[in-house]
């Protein structure tokens, strides 16, 4: 068996006895070898671009890394549904679906970009600048894959298994699980950095390039590395700040903010025609019939009959509350009973008979609003098949608002707040708030959780590195309205998640058991399970 096929999958044990057929063409006669793989643009584009197979699928950026995300005090699981039940209230095992299977394959990503980090130095027939390209593509996917296996998984006191073709026992031995996370924020700080050294602007692509890895992705991880590993080790803010800049001033990132009102600024973020906007950092490409189907999972169960919404992660009213007055991202963020919005070309007032919590995320509606007479039909924005309901609205995953936030908080935990006043009111400048002259962490929780709500920045992961364990845990309510057909319906605000039992040894989430035990005994489990 070749070095293609066996090193797959690091980290279970077991092997994928064969390719997927979209990541590399076969010889007519016989199993590819390495040099037929990487021999001239063609087959180097297939190689790199089978990469990024896995940002579509559901159990990825589709839905299922979300479930883990929805342990927080913003959203509720929204429909009758065991296993995210269990996720949320902290009571998993690991052996879920919705945790194996996403843990399997962002083991697949690292090791493809493993198969490509090894082959691409020798590959022929092609240009330096190509070359360059797909190592620095290879690098960042290796390190995005490994940054969420760590952070979801990884503990101070046990890091997650991890190897790469760098390494000369690649391939001899089970991958060490590495002794703490902080050992795995290194390595992939590395990659991130070689990454970045490697990638060309996101400027410079062609739209039929638009989706690839670039400079400003590679530095934006980066930064969030950094972040993350700070809660084990303060230093790490003190290199935030001048990435940052670099993302700014470098790669030309800014916050979108050339509209006409501030709803429609930050509105403008998440619309079709703001796919590749300024704030773009990372997003999963999508396609009417192609991407992440997470508009339609957060949409109404059923869509009021007009397209399949499948009714999960509903906000909460501790969410609703925390925006202030007159700030127009709660009601780009959240639909309320009353609100008026457009579907399929025509206009509704939101209500719904399926909201467990009185609310729907409204950030993804944009491609529904096409269309006309109510009829699915007629708009070319979303998937013609309800049951994959994908949209031509690219999914977020990382923008330059969230950029602008870990500066500030980099510059609080410093102990320089007069300096992290200029990019928290950057943020709050571009939706008509009043500045904050020197902000305290209460004042980046607060601005981290009005702009990124519902998004794919984890809002749990935030609580835990805070250590906001009452946050967490305290119950969680919704508005509960007398008649759910009805938009002027009067309401009652009760409660529809009780209080949790989360503890700060939870803080990772638990290792798939079957890894565990395919590994002969070499890993654990995540301390606290």
């Amino acid at each position: 068996m070749n070095r293609i096929i066996l090193f797959l999958l690091i980290a279970t044990g077991t092997l994928f006895v064969s390719c997927s057929k979209n990541w590399v063409d076969t010889k007519p006669n016989g199993s590819p070898s390495t040099a037929y793989l990487w021999d001239g643009p063609s087959s180097v584009s297939k190689g790199i671009n089978a990469l990024y197979e896995q940002f579509r699928k559901e159990e990825t950026w589709g839905r299922d890394l979300f479930w883990m995300q929805l342990a927080s005090d913003d959203l509720i699981v929204g429909r009758s549904k065991a296993t995210a039940e269990n996720i949320k209230n902290f009571l998993c095992t690991g052996s879920e679906g919705y945790i194996t299977s996403a843990w399997q394959l962002l083991y697949w990503m690292v090791n493809k970009a493993n198969v490509a980090i090894e082959g691409l130095p020798g590959a022929t027939n092609i240009t330096e600048e190509l070359r360059s390209r797909s190592l620095g593509e290879a690098y960042f996917i290796r390190g995005f894959a490994h940054f969420w296996l760590a952070y979801m998984w990884g503990h101070e006191n046990q890091g997650v298994p991890y190897d790469d073709i760098e390494n000369p026992e690649f391939g001899k031995r089970i991958p060490p699980q590495l002794p703490s996370v902080k050992d795995n924020y290194d390595i992939i700080a590395k990659d991130l950095q070689k990454a970045a050294e490697l990638l060309p602007l996101f400027e410079t692509y062609g739209p039929e390039d638009r989706g690839r890895a670039h400079k400003a992705a590679a530095l934006g991880y980066l930064v969030k590395t950094y972040a993350y590993w700070a809660q084990f080790d303060a230093s790490k803010w003190d290199l935030i700040p001048a990435i940052c800049d670099r993302i700014k001033n470098e790669c030309g990132r800014a916050l979108v903010a050339d509209k006409a009102t501030p709803k429609e600024n930050f509105q403008a973020v998440f619309s079709i025609d703001g796919n590749w906007s300024s704030e773009y950092i990372w997003s999963v490409t999508s396609g009417n019939q192609g991407g992440s189907e997470f508009p339609g999972v957060v949409l109404e169960n059923k869509g009021w009959g007009i397209y399949n919404g499948w009714g999960y992660f509903q906000p909460t009213e501790e969410l609703y509350d925390e925006y202030e007055a007159g700030d127009p991202r709660r009601d780009v963020t959240i639909l309320k009973f009353g609100d008026t919005f457009t579907f399929f070309g025509e206009e509704r007032r939101y209500a719904s008979t399926n909201s467990l919590s009185g609310f729907q995320i409204a950030k993804y509606m944009e491609p529904y609003s096409y269309g006309s007479n109510g009829d699915a039909s007629t708009n070319d924005k979303v998937n013609p098949n309800g049951d994959y309901p994908t949209t031509a609205l690219n999914l977020p995953l990382m923008r330059y608002a969230e950029i602008l936030l870990f500066k500030a908080e980099a510059l609080i935990q410093t102990g320089k707040s007069a300096e992290a006043a200029a990019p928290l009111n950057e943020i709050r400048a571009r939706v008509g708030l009043p500045p904050i002259a020197n902000p305290t962490m209460d004042d980046l929780k607060h601005e981290r959780r009005c702009e990124l709500a519902c998004e794919w920045t984890d809002r749990v992961q935030d609580l835990k590195r805070w250590n906001d364990v009452a946050t967490i845990n305290a119950p969680q309510h919704g508005r509960i309205h007398a008649n759910k057909t009805d938009p002027d319906s009067p309401y009652t605000i009760e409660e529809i998640w009780p209080a949790r039992n989360y503890t700060s040894a939870k803080i990772a989430w638990p290792m798939p058991p079957d890894e565990i035990n395919r590994s002969n005994g070499a890993y654990k489990q995540t301390p606290g399970w």
